[in-house]
């Protein structure tokens, strides 16, 4: 009873939490929208992108850092890293194993690490020096710097080249369709119930009640906690399966699909910048 009244009390601090903690919060693109029908549109176009379901995938950015031997340079210099104020922060939006290459032998763990670099051979050395940087409009360009500090390093260029090149998605609404994505969850009841608890400790099982709490009943099957660090007791990133036709609905509980269980201690540490 006490613990259900304290979660009780966490959800609705947390849905007046987020506007707290976001002092710069990017606006979601007014061509959003439109970009999340798009991508609907083709996932299901036979021969190009037929797939069943995206991962989006949002990184914990301090649990991240924290977790690296060698940090990349946006963990390193605070001033890449303004995003990380707003919550989590992009760090891909991954389709599942198109209907071509399954056709073709290609299982699904293959695909997953590999992704589009199974049909063109990632190209050696430096990943910025090998792919050009993207000619986007200036406020996506705007938008997609905070939301995906790894741009540092290039992560926007290796994102779209190992998960959507070989899928023939737009790059416009490809990264238009992932910041909005991104933005709906860290203005949700969950986004701001992780905001709150920076530098402190939450049970696994409370994470996934708020996100149910967030985007309704049975949606906690769909979310997927990644962590690290000894013990895989630090957060580092959550990955959330959305169907490929129903993209534009999110964050319906209905447009959600279930993904495996990741590999949390039953004890979550979310380390906070500076930490």
């Amino acid at each position: 009873m006490l613990l259900s009244l304290s979660l009780g009390l966490l959800i609705a601090l947390a849905m007046s939490g987020p506007s707290m903690a976001r002092s710069d919060p990017s606006p979601v693109e007014p061509s959003a929208p439109s970009a999340l029908s798009s991508l609907a549109a083709l996932s299901g176009r036979p021969g190009g992108s037929d797939f069943a379901h995206y991962t989006l995938a949002l990184t914990w950015h301090p649990g991240f850092c924290s977790t690296r031997r060698q940090p990349p340079r946006e963990c390193r210099d605070a001033s890449l890293s303004r995003g990380t104020a707003d919550g989590f922060v992009l760090h891909g939006l991954w389709p599942s194993l198109p209907a071509r290459f399954a056709e073709q032998g290609v299982v699904r763990q293959e695909w997953w690490r590999q992704g589009c670099f199974i049909e063109s051979p990632r190209a050696s050395g430096s990943f910025c020096r090998a792919h050009p940087p993207f000619h986007l409009p200036k406020a996506l360009d705007q938008s997609l710097d905070r939301a995906m500090p790894g741009r540092a390093s290039c992560l926007d260029r290796y994102q779209y080249a190992k998960h959507a090149a070989c899928l023939a998605l737009p790059v416009d609404d490809y990264f238009t369709a992932a910041v909005a994505l991104r933005e709906t969850v860290n203005a949700s009841v969950f986004g701001g119930f992780v905001n709150q608890h920076r530098g402190g400790e939450v049970a696994r099982n409370a994470l996934i009640t708020v996100f149910e709490a967030a985007f309704g009943e049975g949606s906690g099957r769909a979310l997927r906690l990644e962590c690290g660090g000894r013990g895989n007791r630090v957060l580092t990133e959550v990955r959330i399966g959305i169907a490929a036709e129903r993209l534009a609905a999110f964050p319906a509980a209905d447009s959600m699909v279930s993904l495996g269980r990741g590999r949390c201690a039953a004890r979550v540490q979310i380390w906070a910048d500076g930490a």
